[in-house]
């Protein structure tokens, strides 16, 4: 059976846009929604992100005399995502094994233009809305921080960016990236071992003493790059570290961000050698930057009982979560703008099992015309 929404996601996965390299994308989605009446403007973030092209805002001017709702999802997919082969197996969609798939976040894209598309086609009257279309939201939210707010009208609405239909996320934590560099002193490992100091050993031991992972319900950290050493025959005298530490609550992302620097800097204070009377000390240079900030919505705002509501009145079963990932939505809350993260099906993301189901799509869509039609109805009232 055909389905323009699995025809429409299956042209768009086939587009390439990797991060940094969306102009194909940006082309297409400029003329889809330019022929569905829309006013189509760009920004100019490529310029400090280094892509080809910046952020899309479509304006739908709507019958309804309300202030704008914001849909948004990102144009950007992971590598490796050139070449995609979209194949259609039991329900769902799967690319052929070697990338990909980009439903994160073209399963977004569809279920907007969709959504909007069979509302004109039903002459369905509606609220004026934006469509945000963003730039290397994958590798640094870089669309979001660079987004030229001056553009936007819109106080409110929502961002396609989490997996289970019915999904509302109302928080997600703020995220301090580390960047460690352990020194240690090179010598041949054979003939005068005892003349280094291995800075991959100094970093093993300090690992050894972190808790990484899941701290509580709260706060994750991780180390996911380590990198050092030349040859093996020499001991390495240079050790980088890159990391991440997660949390909803500041004051814990502070203190486990610091607690790991300290183990660091104290292990290193450990191992010093002399060679011919002079003295080799290890240390760590380090930095740390607040990636970006925490997300949190109050359930009780009039933005969350309308996708709530919405999700219930077409049969889906509505939940409110906690997210422990970033996306677009953080760096607008930061801008004043509440904005929750709504699911779109997506499964298995950033690996090439990720797939989405067919009836996802549809029940995705489905939900942002209720949604559309809901806010239409009722509008916007701020509890804050």
């Amino acid at each position: 059976m055909k389905s323009r929404v699995v025809d429409y996601f299956i042209s768009l996965v086939k587009i390439d846009s990797e991060s940094k390299d969306e102009l194909a994308m940006a082309q297409r989605m400029r003329d889809d929604l330019t022929a569905m009446g829309a006013e189509v403007v760009f920004d100019n973030a490529h310029v400090k992100t280094k892509g080809n092209v910046g952020n899309l805002l479509a304006r739908f001017s709507g019958q309804i005399d309300k202030e704008p709702l914001l849909l948004c999802s990102h144009l950007d997919t992971v590598k490796p995502g050139k070449g995609i082969k979209p194949i259609v197996k039991d329900g769902k969609i799967f690319s052929d094994g070697s990338t990909i798939l980009g439903a994160d976040d073209k399963s977004g894209i569809v279920e907007i233009v969709e959504a909007i598309r069979r509302l004109q086609e039903r002459q369905i009257a509606f609220a004026p809305i934006e469509v945000l279309l963003t730039i290397s939201e994958e590798i640094g939210l870089f669309g979001g921080k660079n987004l030229d707010y001056s553009l936007l009208k819109a106080k409110t609405g929502y961002s396609l960016d989490s997996h289970r239909i019915g999904s509302v996320v109302i928080q997600a934590p703020t995220l301090n990236k580390f960047d460690i560099k352990v020194f240690g002193k090179e010598s041949h490992s054979g003939a005068c071992p005892e003349r280094g100091i291995s800075a991959i050993q100094i970093a093993a031991e300090a690992i050894s003493k972190l808790k990484l992972g899941r701290i509580d319900e709260e706060t994750t950290a991780n180390i996911g790059i380590i990198k050092g050493g030349v040859a093996r025959n020499i001991i390495p005298n240079e050790v980088t570290l890159e990391g991440e530490v997660r949390s909803h609550n500041i004051e814990k992302l502070e203190k486990i961000t610091g607690a790991i620097l300290n183990i660091f800097n104290e292990t290193a204070q450990q191992y010093q050698v002399e060679v011919k009377n002079q003295i080799y000390k290890s240390r760590v240079d380090s930095k740390v930057t607040n990636d970006f900030p925490a997300l949190k919505i109050d359930k009780n705002e009039e933005v969350v009982k309308i996708a709530l509501q919405a999700a219930e009145n077409i049969g889906l079963e509505p939940k409110v979560e906690i997210g422990g990932g970033g996306s677009d939505s953080n760096i607008f809350y930061s801008h004043g703008l509440n904005i929750p993260i709504l699911g779109t099906g997506m499964q298995d993301v950033h690996s090439l099992k990720e797939n989405i189901s067919i009836s996802d799509l549809e029940k995705g869509t489905l939900w942002i015309m209720e949604i559309i039609k809901e806010y239409s109805k009722r509008g916007i009232r701020n509890i804050s």
